[in-house]
């Protein structure tokens, strides 16, 4: 064999081997990935409740709650004189009223109780309902790696940093959504 053809050979056989190697990870990646992927995080309506002050003694949904800006400039509006001051005032609804751009929610879907999780490694917010979860948002501190997965009765968001795992399990099996922690 001339030594051309020879090297036409080699170049076409690391050609074809160099091919086969890049479409074996291609795909091994995209397995990987289409199972640990997940949906965007979607933005919850505001509701009437969360726009007025709350007591202090109870805990607030979010860490970034600030007052509108308007609320604090204006003073408190005084009573009005037609009303019976033994007569209680209503509290806002802690459901938000349903607009004809927001669609109602599918069963089986979380009902707007959002909860957030600080744990060594990032933080979780979950959107809990009477029987499953939705994972709002997972953000991972720098220097930490993060994996999501999502099956139909439970939620895994696994944070880890040099050989350590932190992880924050939702499940809802047979039994109303509830979040347990594991770190190793």
């Amino acid at each position: 064999m001339a030594p051309m053809s020879r090297g036409l050979v080699h170049a076409l056989a690391w050609s074809l081997s160099t091919g086969a190697a890049v479409t074996l990870s291609w795909w091994g990646v995209h397995t990987v990935m289409a199972g640990t992927a997940y949906d965007r995080p979607r933005a919850l309506p505001i509701t009437a409740q969360a726009a007025t002050p709350s007591p202090p003694d109870t805990p607030r949904q979010s860490s970034t709650h600030r007052p509108p800006p308007d609320a604090e400039a204006s003073p408190s509006p005084e009573p009005s004189p037609s009303a019976p001051p033994d007569r209680p005032v209503p509290s806002p609804s802690t459901t938000p009223p349903r607009t004809p751009s927001s669609p109602a929610p599918a069963p089986g879907t979380a009902s707007g109780n959002v909860k957030g999780y600080t744990v060594d490694g990032g933080r979780v917010v979950f959107d809990i309902g009477t029987d499953s979860a939705e994972l709002v948002s997972a953000t991972p501190e720098a220097g930490w790696q993060m994996q999501v997965w999502k099956q139909p009765s439970w939620i895994r968001v696994t944070f880890t940093q040099e050989g350590r795992e932190v992880s924050v399990f939702c499940t809802w099996n047979d039994h109303p959504p509830m979040v347990q922690f594991d770190e190793r």
